[in-house]
């Protein structure tokens, strides 16, 4: 293939269309190989370090660009064959090709990157990765679903970059249990003649089908997401699912007649069986719901809840805050071994759920209260020894970090997916020397994707008087 060398040449090289050649050097956090072409930086899926590859390039801007793999010149050590056949079409992993150490040698510098660089900090104690099962692991998948020119219905992940389904019978990432209910269930849906829902038009029936399993237990829910809840035979066709999958406990419908990216909406009702699942994590029973909130890599999560347990080291004296609460997750477990546990939560859903979870439990040392954390932590009036945050992709919010700033537990331990935002969050808690960064432990929670868990530990170092109008204790 003839390559279209842009070092050294005119600017005007630099544009869609043209084909580069370039070494990869870098993983990027989005899970794209990085090289250069003299000083431009070129993104490219589908590689990784050590790659030499012709590319070409999409989305071009002055100093960097999108680019394509066209051909693969030298592959890298790194470079395995991926173990999914539609692994270069779907965009469900996108690291299907790189082998499982480097996938944590690079997640661990993502880790270390961030806070160096959003977080500024220095010699910081980045633990090697805690890894284990890299397929079949995760708990939990929801599939789009449409028809095929043929009319067939096709459920799958959507192509790289794109709207546009591929179809899957088998997943090799999610819970083999799964894979014939993925597989077998379209063609009921075929079977029954509901309609499909058109994204474009905002016509048709069903959206999507989620399906979830208890790692421990093996009883799965089946849930049709739709755009309205007049599905003729649905309920005979609910009763036939459950009596033909064993471990299947129920079979839901959850209505979303939204024009929006969201899977699920606000309504779900039980078909046939029971509304949830039960799961034992951490030696303790949830019940866990379609639409709840949950680790979709159950292993994982239990080993990182371990080590924040041995890191915390409680004595059963302690008062802990659990933010971002969830369904209890980290506050059952922890409450088994602190003195008090006040889990805090907007999905009033999670609320309810939590609560029925610390019954099942029988723990009486857990309480719930639903609303924001930047809202509740100034209504509290108490001073937590502990703190555990575990919020979403986009961090926590500026006036939970505030709060935190001005109550001051001795701990503080932040859990979260997105090393950026936690290296955000992480300078703010300790600006002026509030608090002692600890150690950080990552884990490879989503093994082949460039997704990453970690949680690191904070420790206060001294009392101090955070003035309210200063920029750290100011809400927004």
């Amino acid at each position: 293939m003839a390559t279209q060398k842009l070092i050294g040449t005119e600017a005007s090289d630099w544009q869609q269309g043209a084909l580069v050649e370039v070494e990869i050097t870098d993983l990027s956090d989005s899970g794209d190989g990085v090289g250069r072409v003299g000083q431009r930086v070129v993104f490219v899926p589908d590689t990784v370090t050590g790659d030499r590859v012709v590319a070409r390039l999409l989305r071009v801007k002055p100093q960097y660009a999108q680019g394509k793999l066209q051909e693969l010149v030298e592959p890298s050590p790194q470079r395995i064959r991926p173990r999914c056949i539609v692994a270069d079409k779907c965009g469900g992993c996108q690291w299907q090709h790189v082998s499982d150490d480097y996938q944590q040698t690079v997640k661990h510098n993502l880790v270390v990157q961030a806070l160096e660089r959003i977080g500024g900090f220095t010699a910081v104690v980045v633990n090697p990765v805690l890894a284990g099962s890299t397929l079949n692991y995760r708990n939990k998948a929801t599939y789009p679903l449409r028809r095929s020119p043929t009319g067939q219905v096709q459920a799958g992940y959507y192509q790289k970059g794109s709207h546009q389904l591929i179809n899957l019978n088998q997943c090799p990432i999610q819970d083999e249990r799964l894979n014939p209910l993925l597989a077998e269930v379209k063609q009921d849906i075929q079977t029954q003649g509901w309609s499909i829902y058109d994204e474009a038009q905002h016509r048709g029936k069903i959206r999507h089908l989620a399906l979830r399993i208890g790692r421990r237990t093996g009883e799965m829910l089946l849930t049709l997401v739709a755009n309205t809840g007049n599905l003729i035979g649905l309920e005979e066709q609910a009763q036939t699912w459950l009596e033909g999958y064993p471990g299947l406990v129920g079979v839901l419908l959850n209505l979303n007649s939204d024009r929006t990216n969201a899977i699920f909406g606000p309504e779900t009702q039980c078909i046939a069986g029971q509304p949830y699942l039960q799961e034992e994590f951490a030696n303790l029973h949830f019940k866990i719901r379609p639409e709840t909130f949950f680790q979709v890599n159950t292993e994982m999560a239990e080993r990182l809840l371990a080590w924040i347990s041995n890191e915390l080291n409680l004595q059963g004296h302690e008062i802990v805050l659990d933010a971002y609460s969830g369904i209890g997750t980290l506050s059952l477990p922890l409450a088994k071994e602190a003195k008090q546990v006040i889990g805090l939560e907007l999905q009033p859903e999670a609320v309810q759920q939590a609560a029925e979870n610390a019954a099942l439990n029988q723990l009486s040392n857990v309480t719930f209260r639903q609303g924001t954390v930047e809202s509740l932590l100034p209504e509290l009036g108490l001073h937590p020894d502990v703190v555990v945050l575990d919020p979403p992709r986009k961090g926590c919010a500026s006036g939970a970090i505030a709060a935190l700033r001005i109550i001051q537990p001795q701990r503080i331990v932040y859990m979260s997916c997105n090393p950026a935002t936690l290296a955000r969050d992480l300078k703010l808690l300790c600006a002026d020397g509030l608090y002692t960064l600890g150690p950080v432990q990552p884990a490879d929670l989503f093994p082949q994707t460039a997704h990453v868990e970690c949680v690191a530990s904070l420790t206060l170092a001294a009392r101090q008087t955070t003035e309210p109008d200063s920029p750290v204790a100011q809400t927004t």
